[in-house]
């Protein structure tokens, strides 16, 4: 479980965050939306212990986030932020291994070795294992990083919470991947004590794959919960300016524009 208290992070004079409360459970695909300077990736950082609120509290489980030590933090977190690219060659496995070294002491170990293969496996990036990175498409290396940020919490923890946090995951990736990933992050959830945050622009994502959606508008939460609660006509003029129709059918939820 992830609890946020109180959270506001300010920069300069500029409130990005306002007062934010939020509970989170494990099992769940919690994934933010908003307009562009909502506050949807200042969040998802503040919440991966990136950057220091300005006042507010989070909690791992019954931990505040203040009281982990980085190394530690790296071990049960992994964040996958917008900007991923990497300016010096390196093959494909190499860029996965680096989920590794917060667990590894000297040099990884046949464990380390195991599970980013594994990782690979998951993204299907066997056969680009020894690739350049520098090489691939932004689709690939999308998925290099997914595979990367996998290996680093790969293992499950006895009686403790991993957490991820994908900022725009669906980045780069055609309509295939994108739905692909969305429904592999399902899978993953049937894994104990894992709990996953991502940030969407397409609502009907959202919609279709969220089990918590959380609505951002100028810092503040503006609404929680399932998409018919929080996708409302309402909220969406609102928010986004927009006026939706709404289409329900065979447990599918749909928005037009």
């Amino acid at each position: 479980m992830l609890t946020v208290s109180h959270l506001t992070y300010a920069a300069g004079n500029t409130l990005l965050l306002q007062s934010v409360d939020l509970r989170l459970d494990a099992g769940k695909l919690h994934l933010v939306i908003g307009p562009n300077g909502a506050g949807k990736s200042t969040l998802l950082k503040a919440m991966g212990g990136q950057i220091r609120p300005s006042s507010g509290t989070i909690r791992y489980g019954d931990k505040n986030i203040s009281a982990i030590g980085y190394k530690e933090l790296a071990r049960i977190r992994a964040s996958l932020s917008q900007q991923q690219e990497l300016s010096f060659p390196l093959k494909v496995w190499e860029v996965v291994m680096m989920g590794r070294y917060p667990h590894v002491r000297e040099n990884p170990g046949h464990k380390d070795t195991r599970y980013c293969r594994e990782a690979m496996q998951l993204f299907h990036l066997e056969t680009l294992a020894d690739r350049d990175y520098m090489s691939l498409s932004g689709g690939e290396k999308q998925r290099v990083h997914f595979a990367r940020i996998m290996a680093q919490i790969w293992e499950p923890i006895p009686g403790a919470c991993r957490y991820l946090f994908l900022d725009e995951p669906l980045t780069f990736l055609d309509v295939h991947y994108q739905f692909q990933l969305m429904e592999l992050l399902k899978t993953l959830l049937q894994q104990p004590n894992l709990l996953i945050v991502g940030v969407v622009h397409d609502l009907n994502i959202a919609a279709r794959f969220a089990d918590n959606i959380l609505l951002l508008h100028h810092g503040k939460l503006i609404a929680q919960g399932n998409r018919e609660q929080v996708l409302t006509s309402e909220n969406i003029r609102n928010v986004y300016q927009l006026e939706p129709v709404v289409y329900e059918k065979d447990d599918r939820y749909f928005l037009a524009f």
